[in-house]
């Protein structure tokens, strides 16, 4: 009782003090929810979107259960996930977070995973999307495109360790209800692919309106939580929180030998990974492998504004959310430490010279690659498909409450 009362008065109050904040800083809240609404409408809704609509079309016409039969020997033995895990994750990987939370309700939504196996799969299916980790933070931040190996490396190696990790997890709340290991076999998973789609009998067009519908409305909430917590770092920065909690922060950087002057980029990236990368790009007294060391957890925690999107999402199942988090944590501890072992073998022998023209032998991740010059064409071309994907958007949902869709 005295935790719930405790509870009420802290929500309240820290509400308050939002609201007082943000009639105290009124520049300063604007610029940030700008800030956060380029951001959103730059890169993340076109981004996404296409992930996001065909994944709801190919569960709908079955494939995902068909890709889910044949990927069950790997992922059962390996990850203790059914095989739809594999797709949840290939999807998250490409399209970055939150695809994979979304997905991952969605799949639990449709009774295809159990509250256990939807919780290990959450927690290492949302990852940084390749295009974010090189064209932005690589190239963008810190101007060095080979850094990119490095951040995709850790980032990917330590998602892999927290689904091996996570295998254990929730082993005494199972109930028996391990299903047996499948074989590969195609003709199996054409059946099931068959039977998914004679259930779901929408016809194609109001499959194709529920995707688009499903996936803006996700991608306006998401929205929302950028420019929120874009808005609520700023504020944290100049009422002096942000600098109080970097005093804590930096007697564990001082234990782990790395320069004090991170702190408050650290602090910053614990709530907006966008911010806190930049920021750890700026501090010119931390070497570059230590810039790395920090990204790469910025990188892996995903930052409180990703993970409220995904809180949010498993809101609507009965997914708890404390397993991503715990995962979020173990993630970052570990994405930074392989940045530190693969730091010499890697970047130092391969990377690291004083010729950058021909520091890497194929021109995949150069500074003026199809990776950078993809990057830009998302920014420029962003709003536009945003605008257009909103128009959309209004027209389907006016149908729908006319009861024409």
């Amino acid at each position: 009782m005295f935790l719930s009362k405790f509870k009420t008065v802290f929500l309240a109050l820290s509400v308050t003090m939002m609201a007082v904040s943000l009639i105290s800083f009124p520049q300063e809240s604007v610029d940030a929810s700008i800030r956060g609404l380029n951001m959103w409408w730059e890169i993340v809704f076109p981004s996404l979107l296409p992930f996001f609509i065909v994944s709801e079309m190919l569960i709908g016409f079955g494939v995902v259960k068909f890709i889910g039969v044949l990927l069950e020997p790997l992922m059962r033995p390996l990850f203790k996930v059914p095989g739809v895990g594999g797709f949840v994750w290939a999807m998250g990987m490409a399209s970055g977070y939150p695809a994979g939370a979304k997905l991952t309700a969605r799949l639990r939504q449709e009774g295809q995973l159990t509250r256990i196996e939807a919780e290990r799969l959450v927690s290492f299916t949302n990852s940084s999307n390749p295009l974010f980790i090189f064209g932005a933070v690589s190239v963008g931040f810190f101007y060095h495109a080979q850094l990119g190996i490095i951040l995709a490396l850790a980032h990917y190696l330590g998602n892999i360790s927290v689904g091996v990790i996570m295998r254990f997890y929730g082993k005494d709340d199972e109930k028996g209800n391990e299903q047996s290991q499948h074989k590969f076999s195609i003709k199996t998973a054409l059946s099931a692919l068959h039977r998914t789609r004679i259930n779901d009998n929408r016809p194609i067009g109001k499959l194709l309106g529920d995707a688009v519908m499903s996936s803006i409305q996700t991608l306006l909430m998401i929205g929302g939580f950028i420019i929120l917590f874009s808005v609520i770092n700023k504020l944290l920065y100049h009422l002096q929180f942000t600098s109080f909690f970097a005093k804590i922060i930096e007697v564990i950087l001082d234990v782990l030998h790395l320069p004090v002057m991170l702190s408050i980029p650290f602090i910053s990236g614990l709530f907006e990974i966008t911010l806190g990368s930049q920021m750890t790009s700026q501090v010119q007294e931390a070497t570059l492998m230590q810039q790395t060391i920090i990204t790469s957890f910025i990188l892996a925690f995903s930052g409180f504004s990703v993970q409220a999107q995904v809180a949010s999402i498993l809101a609507q199942t009965d997914i708890r959310f404390q397993p991503f988090f715990f995962a979020r944590v173990i993630h970052g501890i570990l994405a930074s430490c392989f940045a530190f072992l693969l730091w010499n073998p890697v970047y130092e022998r391969f990377y690291n010279t004083e010729e950058p023209s021909n520091a890497l032998p194929v021109s995949v991740f150069a500074e003026d690659s199809w990776v950078l010059q993809a990057y830009k064409i998302l920014v420029d071309t962003g709003p536009l498909i945003t605008i257009a994907s909103l128009f959309v958007y209004t027209a389907l949902y006016a149908k729908k409450l006319t009861g024409k869709l």
